[in-house]
């Protein structure tokens, strides 16, 4: 039970998982190099005690591994994960009262504190300037914080148990923001502070916004919960700090007396400004957009107060490793939620949003002498329409007939339902739609497509293990290389725009079906280096599924339409680069050489093995 975040960094560094970084590094992007090559070497958390610029200290890669992120929750993990799971089933409780008592307990132990007595938080009144302003990717356009807890209440209901706490990147200075007086909020209108800066917009009033960080490490996994219906992020914040949440109101704001620092300020109903670039999970940097802009009211921090950070950028890094620890808190919730649903796997290397693979039932049609998928399509659907879910552009999505079928293992899966897809028939799509706002693989901001590939019943194809011959010496089209049985990249030319990439796919398309041969390759990949997205399976996740829109990017050999309904005899997905896209991410080269002397001999991380 931590009652601070230096509570537990000190128990962290009893435990041998954390290092101190005595050198001082610069805020701007080498944190965040040092960060990014200790995370990929599986390294542990880090303090940083020189940060050149402000007199607080930072701390990264709490949230590492798995390993450690169990160790930080291993007196509360167990009792949070039983109350999700009764508010998903509460005929549990009934069924057996007394085994649950202790659930009831802790529950009930978690409900938020209000307390007027002390505030550490409030030890010193500081100016954003004085934050630690860290800059991660060499285009972003400013400093951001990347671990808050962003924290309103509803206008028609005030009080913290209508409250949302919800992690939204904060710009803290850069673009046309009044440093100390003016920060940017990353958010859509129909996440939860949008439809109370909705509701006070109404009313014609600002919204107060108190924006903590920092804290015991629950309250950080409390702003990205996806809690069951009626469980508020405050009680959850207790119950797996297993302290409750210590709250006071100063000046209209609540403030969280536990956290490290609280930043207090309004969002007006008119006016946005310029927020981003910002490099992002998927790998790219988001661009810059209109986004709400926080009046500063105040700034508060706690005696030698401690600055969470984390870097997010192509996957994986610490924030797969908080997807994991969610899904280990959460287990079947999703299964409650959809009926039918067996398993969802949001896929990480694909930048989690673009790409889901899921397990259904399929009980319409299983003694029809033909099998095809039909509740498959109906579970996709409620997929689709589920909260996060919702951004994915694709689903695989497949019956549960092979008990050892498993959307974690990748190749086995996409396998599984290249084998059994009729491509006349099992290919769906939705077009002009929402996507992910971070995704520019579209038409337009929050614009795109959808597709779902499902596959139900007896295998109908042998997948190629080795590139076809037909897919050899196609002028203009070079590199053919395997990416796994049944999917081959293709080496292409540069794309122009999306006139001529019709009339391309087409002649494409034709001369592959004059040639014939490509019985076993049901996927063909078009991109601009075929070496690297064959390289490995992450390559091969990435580049098709974060640069492609179902609806504009995929062609097919001896396409046509049946009723409506697209299909063909092989699927080409142009995978290449449009000039629409933003530019993925690119680390500094002299930045990375700069980082090297804290991993040599002497250095505060000579013993992390990179």
């Amino acid at each position: 039970m931590y009652r601070s975040l230096e509570d537990c960094v000190n128990d962290l560094e009893r435990h041998g998982h954390l290092i101190r970084v005595k050198e001082e590094v610069d805020p701007y992007l080498e944190m965040a190099a040092i960060h990014m090559k200790v995370y990929e070497a599986g390294g542990p958390s880090l303090l940083f005690e020189n940060v050149k610029g402000t007199k607080f200290r930072a701390v990264s890669n709490l949230f590492g591994t798995m390993e450690r992120s169990k160790f930080m929750f291993r007196d509360t993990l167990e009792s949070a994960q039983s109350v999700i799971n009764l508010r998903g089933n509460p005929m549990q409780a009934l069924k057996n009262p007394f085994k649950h008592v202790k659930t009831a307990f802790s529950a009930l132990h978690a409900l938020p504190w209000k307390t007027e007595g002390q505030r550490p938080v409030m030890a010193q009144e500081i100016n954003i300037s004085d934050l630690p302003m860290i800059k991660h990717w060499p285009m972003d356009g400013g400093a951001f914080i990347t671990l808050p807890q962003v924290y309103s209440e509803d206008p028609e209901h005030p009080g913290i148990m209508n409250s949302n706490l919800g992690m939204y990147r904060i710009q803290l200075d850069g673009n046309d923001y009044e440093l100390d007086h003016e920060v940017g909020l990353h958010y859509q209108i129909h996440r939860g502070i949008g439809v109370h800066q909705h509701k006070a917009t109404l009313q014609g009033k600002p919204l107060k916004v108190s924006i903590f960080v920092g804290g015991p490490p629950a309250h950080t996994i409390a702003a990205i919960m996806p809690l069951p219906e009626g469980l508020s992020e405050m009680t959850f914040n207790g119950l797996l700090s297993g302290r409750r949440f210590r709250y006071s109101y100063v000046d209209g704001y609540c403030i969280s007396n536990d956290a490290d620092f609280v930043i207090t300020g309004e969002i007006y109903p008119e006016g946005t400004k310029p927020e981003g670039p910002f490099g992002d999970h998927l790998g790219y940097y988001s661009l810059v957009h209109p986004f709400p802009v926080m009046k500063v009211h105040k700034v508060y921090a706690r005696q030698n107060a401690i600055w969470p950070f984390t870097v997010v950028g192509r996957p994986p890094q610490e924030d797969t490793s908080f997807g994991e620890l969610i899904h280990e808190i959460t287990g079947d919730a999703i299964g409650q939620e959809i009926p039918g649903l067996k398993e969802v796997h949001a896929v990480d290397a694909a930048g989690v949003h673009p790409l889901l693979f899921a397990i259904g039932s399929e009980r319409y049609t299983p003694y029809q002498q033909t099998k095809q998928p039909a509740e498959l399509l109906t579970l996709a659907n409620r997929v689709l329409g589920t909260g996060q879910l919702s951004l994915a552009k694709y689903l695989f999505i497949t019956a549960e007939e092979d008990q050892k079928l498993s959307t974690h293992n990748i190749e086995h899966f996409v396998t599984y339902i290249l084998e059994r897809m009729d491509l006349h028939r099992d290919i769906h799509f939705h077009t002009n739609t929402t996507i992910d706002t971070l995704d520019y693989s579209g038409s337009g901001l929050n614009q795109g497509s959808k597709v779902v590939f499902a596959a139900y019943g007896d295998q109908k194809r042998t997948l190629c293990t080795e590139v076809p011959s037909t897919l050899r010496q196609l002028r203009g089209y070079d590199s053919a290389k395997l990416v796994m049985p049944g999917i081959v990249a293709l080496q292409g030319p540069t794309f122009t725009d999306y006139e001529n990439e019709q009339n391309e796919m087409n002649t494409l398309g034709q001369e592959l079906a004059n040639r014939g041969g490509l019985e076993g390759c049901p996927m063909i990949i078009l991109c601009d280096d075929a070496s690297f997205l064959s390289e490995d399976i992450k390559n091969f996740l990435w580049v098709t599924f974060t640069r492609s829109n179902p609806s504009h990017d995929i062609y097919g050999v001896n396409s046509g339409y049946r009723f409506k309904h697209w299909g063909c005899d092989q699927m080409i997905i142009d995978a290449r680069t449009k000039p629409h896209q933003a530019p993925p991410l690119v680390a500094d080269p002299a930045v990375e050489k700069s980082i090297e002397r804290l991993f040599v001999k002497g250095g505060s991380l000579a013993q992390v093995k990179i």
